[in-house]
This record gives C-alpha cells, sequence and structure tokens, in this order.
C-alpha cells in the first residue's frame, strides 16, 4: 500500500512538471505559485522513492553474488548486503513519515491568544511570564512580534494578550502549545511563603488568507470607544478602540492597542478571520473523527498540558510525561526540547494510525 501512495506521488510530481513547463502558464500567476508550491512538496518524497528503489535493485544483485565461488568477492557482497540493508531501513522509515498528510496550517503565521486564569493577580503576572516566553522564543526563530491587544491588571500583569507571531512554521512549532498551563509558585505578594496555583490560557490560531475566510461586511457589527487602557498621549482621549462582533457566529473581538480607529480595526478584522478559520477547522474535525482520541498538542483548552513549578525548578508537559529541571531556560524561551518533544510524539501516533 506503501508502494502504491508513492508511485501515485511520482506521478503527480511528473505531471506537475510537465505543467508547469507549459508557456500557456505563464501569466497565469496565482496558478503557477500553487503548482510550484504543491511541486516542492513532493520533490524530497520523491527522490528518497527513486533512491528505495535503487538500493532494492542493488540488494536483489548483491544477494546473487553471496554464493559466487570467489570467496573475496562474497566478502565484499556480505558487507554490501549489511550497509544496504541498514539503508533501505532507514528509507522506509523516512518515507512512511513523508507521506503523512501535511498540516496545510504549518507555513502559516500565527496569533497566541494569552489570557489569566484562576488566580487573581499571581495568573495575570504569570500571563505576563508567558507572553515574554513567547516573544522570546520568537526571537530565537527570527520571527516578527506584533502585539495585537493588551488588557493588563495594573500590577504588571495581564488579563489578556493577543500576540501576531510572524516567520517561517510559526504554525507548526506553536500549535502544541494550546491548552492550560499552570504555575507553582510563591506570589510576591505572599507574606507566609505559601506555594499558591494559579492557571493561564493559551489559544493558538494560524493566520486565515483571504481564500480561507470571507467575511461579508454587513456580517459585521463594528462598535468604537475609548480606549481604558495604559498608552502614551491621546490614548484615552479619542474613540479609536474597536470591537467587532461577528453576527452570524456571535464571535467578539476588541482592539485598542494603536491610537489610529482604521488601524485597530485592521487588526480586530485579522483576528476575527483567524477565530472563523479556527472554528470551521474544528468543526471539521469534529465531523470526520467525533469518537476519535484527540491527537497529540492538539489538547483542548480545558485540558492541563504543563506545569511550572517554581520551588523545584521544573517544567512538566504532561501529555508526553516530559519533565524538564531547568525552568529559567525555558522561561527565556527554550522551548525546543518541549515542542520537539511533543512533534516526535505526533509523528509517531500518527505513523502507528497509517501502519494499522
Amino acid at each position: 500500500m506503501l508502494f502504491d501512495k508513492l508511485r501515485q506521488i511520482e506521478g503527480r510530481s511528473e505531471e506537475l512538471a510537465r505543467a508547469l513547463a507549459d508557456p500557456a502558464l505563464y501569466g497565469q500567476t496565482s496558478e503557477y505559485a500553487r503548482l510550484r508550491k504543491e511541486l516542492a512538496e513532493t520533490v524530497e518524497v520523491v527522490e528518497r522513492f527513486r533512491e528505495y528503489r535503487d538500493v532494492l535493485k542493488r540488494l536483489n544483485d548483491t544477494r546473487l553474488l553471496l554464493g559466487d565461488s570467489d570467496r573475496e568477492l562474497a566478502e565484499l557482497a556480505q558487507a554490501e548486503l549489511a550497509e544496504l540493508t541498514a539503508r533501505q531501513t532507514e528509507l522506509e522509515s523516512d518515507l512512511k513519515r513523508l507521506v503523512l498528510p501535511r498540516d496545510p496550517n504549518d507555513d502559516k503565521n500565527v496569533f497566541v491568544e494569552i489570557r489569566a486564569g484562576a488566580g487573581g493577580d499571581e495568573a495575570g503576572l504569570f500571563a505576563a511570564d508567558l507572553m515574554r516566553m513567547y516573544t522570546k522564543y520568537a526571537e530565537r526563530q527570527r520571527w516578527k512580534v506584533e502585539v495585537m491587544d493588551a488588557n493588563s491588571t495594573g500590577v504588571g500583569g495581564v488579563k489578556e494578550v493577543i500576540l501576531f507571531l510572524q516567520g517561517r512554521g510559526a504554525w507548526s512549532r506553536l500549535k502544541y502549545e494550546r491548552g492550560v498551563h499552570r504555575v507553582q509558585r510563591v506570589p510576591a505578594t505572599e507574606s507566609s511563603g505559601r506555594i499558591h496555583t494559579s492557571t493561564v490560557t493559551i489559544a493558538v490560531l494560524p493566520e486565515a488568507e483571504d481564500v480561507d475566510v470571507r467575511v461579508d461586511e454587513k456580517d459585521v457589527r463594528v462598535d468604537v470607544y475609548r480606549s481604558s487602557g495604559p498608552g502614551g498621549q491621546g490614548v484615552n482621549t479619542t474613540d479609536s478602540a474597536v470591537r467587532l462582533t461577528h453576527i452570524p457566529t456571535g464571535l467578539v473581538v476588541t482592539c485598542q492597542d494603536e491610537r489610529s480607529q482604521i488601524k485597530n480595526r485592521a487588526k480586530a478584522m485579522r483576528v476575527l478571520k483567524a477565530r472563523l478559520l479556527e472554528r470551521a477547522q474544528d468543526e471539521r474535525q469534529a465531523a470526520i473523527a467525533a469518537d476519535r482520541k484527540s491527537q497529540v498538542g492538539t489538547g483542548e483548552r480545558s485540558e492541563r498540558i504543563r506545569t511550572y513549578n517554581f520551588p523545584q525548578t521544573r517544567v512538566t508537559d504532561h501529555r508526553i510525561g516530559l519533565t524538564l529541571h531547568r525552568l529559567p531556560a525555558v522561561l527565556e524561551g527554550d522551548l525546543d526540547e518541549l515542542i520537539d518533544g511533543l512533534s516526535t510524539a505526533e509523528q509517531a501516533e500518527r505513523l502507528e494510525r497509517v501502519e494499522t
């Protein structure tokens, strides 16, 4: 079955190459770009598949030499057989991974919504810590970070903040961060030294492109009002804050980060489209797999996915049972070990489903 799938991909790759060589396509910019992108996604699969077939042929030829009367030649054949068999195993593993359906959002930019949960001011302070953590991680990845909206608590924390992270692979890396993050530490305001437990909810949404979501202006109610948060001179003296209400779904988005009403409206519309895309994708997923356990990394918002324990300087991701005893580094944006672990676990689960 894997061989049949690989032949189909190889055939499609050749078909795409022929189509792209057709001069009639040169004037169709969007179609040309779409086909080029699809072809690029087949290149690695086809290269590995062709190498795999070559290895199988060489294995067959080498086995024929094992019984050769020339002892030296037979010994060389035996050594080559071991190398080829090992390479066959590697290629089979690679090909199984490469033919897995690709997440269509993997290359998209993301909105990261951080909301303080249970725990009062301490939850708001931890929300600010996570905002800084994701900002630091984005800097490590050389992504661009933009604050879409923020609502502070007044004591150095945030009730809610929406970040827009723009860069290669943003969704593919940060999609695993969705869920409830729990912190265990002694709050700065706690005089008795008692450890408190607070929570912060993280939502990660892929940026919606116009082709993904179309929003009719008549379906959106726009309200403007004065910003209530801290800001520069003039922020609180004009009706620059914007609230968008998507009437068909009831989704509400506010934005007051900019002094300009026009800029706030544009930002709010981008967030609204992302939420509508997420809603549509969630509905499709529920219809396709209503009774299937959610795959690793797509944790429900109500689930506790990770605990940050300050007294023990440890971070535990409960989905894969991974504990790291370097909390300060994680809060400085060193998230790759956690994210790589979640990505590997997801891939293993998907491979298991394919093989069964």
